[in-house]
Order: C-alpha cells, then sequence, then structure tokens
C-alpha cells in the first residue's frame, strides 16, 4: 500500500526536524508532507535546509484546512493510507504500521489512536479531560459509537475515506465532527491504544478563553452534521 503521512505545522520551529525523523525511523515505509500553514517562526527555514517534503500554505488555513491539504494530495497522488501526526511532537510514529495492520485486518476506514484506551502516557490536563468525555458521550448519544479519544490527532484513513475528506473537511476543531461524519455514512472507525506525550515545543491553538467557544461550535457542528445525513 501507498502510505502518507500528513504533517499539519503552525509555528513548529522547535519540533518539527524531530518530528519528520522520528517518521523516518519508526517508520520508513511512510512517505510524508509536511503543510506549513503560513508559519510565523522558522518551520519553513528548517523544511528548505532539511529537504524536507512540504507544501506552503500562502494564508493560514487552521488546522482543518491544513490536514484537508494533504488529504487532497493524497487523493491527487492515489495514496491507499493516510494518516494525520501533529507536527508538535506528541505522536509517536512507532504506532503507524500497527495502525496500518489494523485498518486493513478490520476492514476499517478509520483508526484513531487513543491514549484513553490503556491509560498510559501523557493524559493531557483534567479541563480537557472534562471536554473530551462531553464528546464522547454526545457521540454516543447520536451515533451509538463509543469513541475513547475523539480530539485525538492521530488518526489513519483509508482510500474512500481520502477522497471525502479531499472534497469536504471541516475548517475548525474538525476531530470530532469528522469523526459523527463519516460514521453517519456507515464507515467502521476503530480505535487502537497508544501512547502519546507532552507537546515538545510551540503553543496549542485551544487555549483556555477559546475552551466554551470550541465547545459550542462543535456541538452544534455535530448536531447539524447529524440531521444532514
Amino acid at each position: 500500500m501507498k502510505k502518507l503521512v500528513i504533517i499539519p505545522a503552525y509555528n513548529e520551529g522547535e519540533s518539527i526536524y524531530n518530528t519528520v525523523k522520528e517518521i523516518e525511523k519508526a517508520a520508513p515505509d511512510f512517505d510524508y508532507v509536511i503543510i506549513n500553514d503560513c508559519s510565523g517562526d522558522d518551520t519553513r527555514k528548517i523544511c528548505v535546509e532539511n529537504g524536507f517534503h512540504y507544501i506552503d500554505l500562502p494564508i493560514n488555513q487552521g488546522i482543518g484546512g491544513a490536514v484537508q491539504t494533504g488529504y487532497l494530495y493524497a487523493y491527487e497522488n492515489d495514496y491507499d493510507v493516510a494518516v494525520q501526526v501533529d507536527g508538535d511532537g506528541q505522536h509517536d510514529p512507532a504506532f503507524l504500521q500497527q495502525m496500518a495492520d489494523t485498518l486493513q485486518r478490520e476492514q476499517a476506514d478509520m483508526v484513531i489512536g487513543s491514549r484513553f484506551i490503556e491509560r498510559k502516557g501523557f493524559q493531557s490536563s483534567v479541563t480537557r479531560r472534562i471536554g473530551i468525555r462531553y464528546f464522547t458521550c454526545l457521540i454516543r448519544l447520536l451515533t451509538g459509537a463509543k469513541i475513547t479519544d475523539p480530539t485525538s490527532g492521530l488518526r489513519m484513513i483509508g482510500k474512500d475515506v481520502i477522497a471525502l475528506f479531499a472534497k469536504s473537511y471541516p475548517r475548525d476543531y474538525p476531530e470530532p465532527e469528522s469523526v459523527v461524519d463519516i460514521l453517519c455514512k456507515r464507515k467502521k472507525v476503530v480505535e487502537l491504544p497508544v501512547l502519546m506525550r507532552e507537546r515538545q515545543g510551540g503553543v496549542s491553538s485551544i487555549r483556555m478563553g477559546k475552551s466554551v467557544y470550541y465547545m459550542i461550535k462543535v456541538t452544534l457542528a455535530i448536531f447539524l452534521c447529524r440531521i444532514s445525513q
């Protein structure tokens, strides 16, 4: 299978080098592309100096637009599998082959790397865990599926979903909404226990002041997504 790692990067100059080098070492069968989302730091400079594969976005698109650019690249280059690995160093590429094996063995459309199945490694803050639990309950209520880590960015998809996401993908905080979207389309989503780490550099885009906005916006988007199916 042709397998692609999509690395959305916005001001990830502190961690992007190690992220790419880890992927090259732990997942040599995977290609990768960095989506530089109009970073204001030295992310692009590091990519150029090290000969990394990257796409420059001319204006900041946010996480959804950056990841969709990666899916469009995967679709146009006929990849069978695409997986998001964040540029901040939280995701361990040692799990990528296991995720690919699970996707194939389970005949799944999406495999999510979940930190909450075995509850090992970095578990995020208490506030975020409350929000994650909320979305787990909301998704189960609307779809009947239990997704323990609906905000996880470590997610792998197959060819059918690559085509869907290349055409349409949520722009802001897309993870919970995109899961609901494909569940409502009768796609198969499975989770795999993984270990995550604390952010290795940079600053999260979801801060305390945005938490209420995040909860309300994503909740409304999920309801609209469910109603529209």
